[in-house]
Order: structure tokens, then C-alpha cells, then sequence
């Protein structure tokens, strides 16, 4: 019983030796993290198809994250996310995302920007600073080798 206790105990140490440098790693990754507090506004996922000469090879499922100028502005842009996400979904089915040298993944530069551009014509150019993808999953219609 005692070995299991200081099992359990070492185990817990160790939890909590390694929690700073895991929160390190988070803040890394995270795109919220270069936002001022409060200005960050999580978009629902939207789905993209991707599409070659007319025919489609894909979907691509986007988390986005629209990087607001204040607070204040974050609350319009929170407000208006239905106009936004209807502008999203609009954009990403009328114009290919996909990039040019490799069809296989999504032109992010491309996409970051007409994002941005619906963002700011639905809430103000003066409201928006970027839109930024937390997670960007490309899933093959037709895996590959079948």
C-alpha cells in the first residue's frame, strides 16, 4: 500500500514539474495568443470543399479565430458572426481554396485574406485586424491507393 503511495506521489510531482513548459507549448501554438485580451472571436468550423478543374477531390474543415481591434469591437463582430459565417460559407464555395502548387492543401495566404476581407465588410474594415486558423483539416473524398 505504501508503494502505490508514493507511486501515486511521485507521479503527481512529475504532473507538476512538467505543467509550465506544457503551458509554454500551448501558448505557442495557440493564434489567440498574439491577441490583445478580449479581442479574440472563435467562428463556428466551416467546411470548404476543394475542387480541380471542376471536380471535387476534398473537403476542408476550418477552425478560425477573427482577431478583432478592441473589445469593443469584438462584441460587433460576436454580434454579427450569422452575416459573417454566411459570408464565409459564400466565399469558400464560390471561389476555389485550394493552392495552386500543391492540391492536396488549402492556399492559407489566399484564404486568410478573402476571410479578412468578408470580415470587414460585414462588421467595418476598422474592426477587424486578421483572421487567424486554429486547426485546418484536409480530408481526401477518395483516400489514396483505393
Amino acid at each position: 500500500m505504501r508503494r502505490i503511495a508514493v507511486l501515486l506521489a511521485a507521479i503527481f510531482a512529475l504532473g507538476l514539474a512538467a505543467r509550465p513548459a506544457l503551458a509554454a507549448d500551448a501558448a505557442k501554438s495557440d493564434p489567440k495568443s498574439d491577441a490583445k485580451p478580449g479581442t479574440s472571436v472563435d467562428m463556428p468550423i466551416l467546411v470548404a470543399p476543394m475542387s480541380v478543374d471542376g471536380r471535387l477531390i476534398a473537403y476542408a474543415y476550418i477552425s478560425s479565430t477573427v482577431i478583432a481591434t478592441s473589445a469593443a469591437a469584438a462584441i460587433d463582430v460576436r454580434a454579427r458572426t450569422p452575416f459573417i459565417q454566411d459570408a464565409f460559407i459564400r466565399d469558400v464555395n464560390g471561389a476555389s481554396i485550394v493552392d495552386p502548387k500543391d492540391t492536396s492543401k488549402v492556399d492559407r495566404p489566399a484564404l486568410k485574406a478573402r476571410l479578412l476581407n468578408d470580415v470587414r465588410k460585414a462588421v467595418g474594415a476598422d474592426k477587424a485586424v486578421s483572421v487567424q486558423f486554429s486547426a485546418l483539416q484536409v480530408t481526401p473524398l477518395r483516400p489514396a491507393g483505393s
